[in-house]
């Protein structure tokens, strides 16, 4: 374990271990342990219930500074770095390698002088001697090989060999006499200043590298295959990139360590692509030179794509080569511009079949889709035009409005990946693809911290868009009872811990939680409400940079409700409900409801009563429903559980009529190890 990753995982279990002391210390109806007392196991019937959430360092100086705010939207004095990119790249086929340059104008948003810059170098993975996580690249490679940097005309020393301080923080102090550059052949560099940047001024960074695209067939991993042999390439985070400067922690100085993704700073970016003629290049952005490398054909067909939902194909398989696909040219240059995007990335191949369709954007109208594929591969995208425009379509309508000029799919070794306008993609995963478009691209998330925020959200998103496209409700019953199988495993960390270094877990924590704690949060309050909540959120962080606290807040907020406890255990423990109906007694027209839950995570009550006859002319009390003529849910709230007791007496007055059955969490969206205890009679 590197000395950086050594750090980053005390820092880790420190931050859990002070949560753990926490949760036994605090909250209502918590069984106190008083100094010099001798630790005692918690009695069967009581438990602790924290109703707050854990607040690191961070969080509590965001607050401090109003940078951000506990109703979850940006505070007052909110602020980010932007950076601006102007880069010129050339593809050399033959060895498989970009040479390029760039200039970054960097807009120091912030209240601080930046005294160092740190420097993402992620195909440094492509190396032997760097950290590395599950991935494994197709081929070793020297990595990216910085050649000359220059802040502000000065130019920056790359003849150190120390890996220099990573701490990030702000304001640390570099070198002294001139700029000097450290780790250039790790994943993540720092560049000292002599002289720092001060606050609101903007500073020039320029940079001169090379890279090998790795290829073969030993990659495993996203983004550690980029490319088929000599004919086509997928490059991904394959320019140095200005790390995230925020807020809460300074620089973000987490490696690269390939399973996690990215957290970058918006801006603006042009780039040129130079490739040999008759190659198709697409990419993030829009093409601002079409009639210099297209086809007089091939531009015709593509004018013509927001015409009808039809798909176009600009470029056919007969069509490749120069004067059928480009213009004439033994090299060609492409120009893509985008702007208020986080990166960038683009795909180019010597036999590329190009189409095109639309989506129609509310507020917005027709976008082009595009999509580039491999001849041998058409099945694959045969209806992919259509999946796509239903996602853009019916997210947009979720959420926000999609924000962008137009989307591309690219066909390449390095599917299931998404960057800002970009999907690596196939039809199979082109909605989710596509939903990515939303977090991390438009809201800004933190994938290498807290990929919850990306990946699981998405995959609830998901659930919803494959509904529509069937045309029928989206199945989120039994999603959040789901986890309580899970639950307790010593292999699972939680939401919080850092996905960077979540480990074999890493797909569970980060894809698969999510949906399951929005589940059973929509069996609170309401899926749609739900829904609601987060379609604001979005529209409070759009192109900005929320933490979870933000998250919950934002959510809580939006929702009326005090749901700390909710995000207490679901986002910082491995907790469960663990429900059952222990008895019921019926006498009298009052049924008594004997509930207990033997997990950590408390619930509301909700029981679903099932009659023998018509019960249309019983009169309900405010916490109930009818379902129809014969069953009636009530709930009680979670507070019932704040005093610390495991066992809850429920008691519904139903009159004459007949109970038959009784149902803990009909809906099964609370977590529960054993789901056949919920029953009365037990077993029906």
């Amino acid at each position: 374990m590197s000395t950086i990753l050594h750090r980053s995982f005390l820092a880790v279990l420190v931050t859990a271990a002070t949560v753990v002391a926490q949760a036994a210390t605090e909250g209502p109806g918590d069984v106190a342990v008083g100094q010099g007392e001798a630790s005692r196991v918690p009695s069967k019937d009581r438990r602790a219930i924290r109703r707050t959430l854990p607040m690191t360092k961070s969080i509590r100086r965001a607050f401090a500074a109003e940078t951000r705010d506990s109703s979850g939207l940006p505070g007052p004095k909110y602020w980010q770095i932007e950076t601006d990119f102007d880069i010129d790249a050339k593809l050399e086929p033959e060895t498989g390698t970009i040479v390029g340059k760039e200039r970054i104008t960097l807009h120091n948003g912030s209240p601080d002088r930046l005294r160092e810059l740190y420097l993402r170098l992620d195909h440094n993975i492509f190396r032997a001697d760097v950290p590395r996580g599950s991935s494994v690249p197709a081929e070793t490679t020297e990595g990216m090989v910085v050649t000359r940097i220059a802040v502000d005309n000065v130019e920056v020393d790359l003849t150190s060999t120390s890996a220099g301080r990573r701490r990030g923080g702000r304001g640390n102090r570099g070198g002294g006499g001139k700029p000097r550059a450290t780790a250039l052949d790790q994943t993540l560099a720092r560049i000292s200043l002599p002289e720092p940047i001060d606050a609101g001024a903007t500073a020039k960074i320029e940079i001169s590298w090379r890279t090998k695209l790795p290829g073969g067939d030993a990659g495993r991993g996203h983004r550690m295959t980029q490319r088929f042999g000599d004919t086509l390439f997928q490059p991904t985070q394959w320019f140095p990139r200005l790390a995230k400067y925020d807020d809460l922690r300074g620089w973000d100085t987490n490696v690269y360590l390939g399973p996690a993704e990215f957290y970058n700073n918006f801006g603006r970016f042009d780039v040129r692509i130079d490739v040999p003629g008759g190659w198709i290049v697409t990419a993030t952005g829009v093409l601002e030179n079409p009639e210099r490398v297209l086809s007089a054909d091939a531009l015709a067909r593509r004018e013509s794509v927001l015409d009808s939902d039809d798909v176009t194909t600009i470029v056919s398989a007969r069509d490749s080569g120069t004067s059928r696909a480009t213009r004439e040219g033994d090299r060609l240059t492409w120009r893509y511009v985008a702007d208020s995007v986080n990166d960038f990335a683009w795909a180019t191949a010597k036999n590329y079949v190009y189409k095109g369709t639309r989506a129609n954007i509310p507020g917005k109208g027709p976008i082009p889709i595009y999509m580039v594929h491999l001849p041998e591969n058409e099945r694959m995208y045969a209806n992919a035009g259509p999946i796509v425009r239903h996602a853009l379509e019916f997210y947009s309508k979720l959420w926000i409005p999609y924000p962008f000029p137009q989307l591309t799919m690219q066909d390449g070794p390095s599917l299931g990946m998404e960057y800002p306008m970009v999907i690596n993609s196939n039809q199979g995963a082109a909605d989710h693809e596509t939903a990515h478009q939303w977090w991390p691209m438009t809201v800004g998330t933190n994938e290498t911290w807290y990929g919850w925020m990306d990946e699981g959200l998405n995959q609830y998103m998901n659930v919803l868009s494959d509904a529509d496209r069937r045309n029928r409700a989206p199945r989120l019953d039994g999603l959040g009872q789901s986890y309580g199988r899970r639950s307790g495993d010593e292999s699972e960390p939680p939401m919080m811990w850092i996905a960077n270094y979540a480990g074999n877990a890493y797909g569970f924590q980060t894809y698969g939680k999510a949906p399951m704690m929005l589940s059973m949060l929509g069996g609170i309050v309401g899926d749609e409400a739900v829904q609601a909540a987060i379609r604001a959120y979005a529209n409070a962080w759009a192109f900005k940079h929320p933490s979870p606290w933000d998250f919950a807040n934002c959510v809580s907020r939006e929702l009326g409700e005090d749901l700390d406890w909710f995000w207490y255990y679901w986002l910082w423990t491995t907790e469960s409900v663990d429900g059952s109906i222990q008895g019921v007694e019926d006498d009298g027209g009052v049924a008594v409801v004997t509930v207990r839950q033997d997990g950590e995570m408390p619930s509301p009550v909700v029981l679903k009563f099932e009659f023998g006859a018509d019960t249309s002319s019983m009169k309900l009390p405010e916490n109930a429903k009818r379902l129809d003529e014969k069953t009636i849910v009530v709930t009680w709230p979670v507070d019932v559980w704040f005093d610390g007791r495991r066992t809850f007496e429920a008691r519904f007055d139903h009159g004459s009529a007949e109970l038959t059955r009784v149902v803990f969490d009909p809906q099964r969206r609370f977590p529960d190890r054993n789901p056949s205890d919920n029953f009365w009679p037990a077993g029906k």
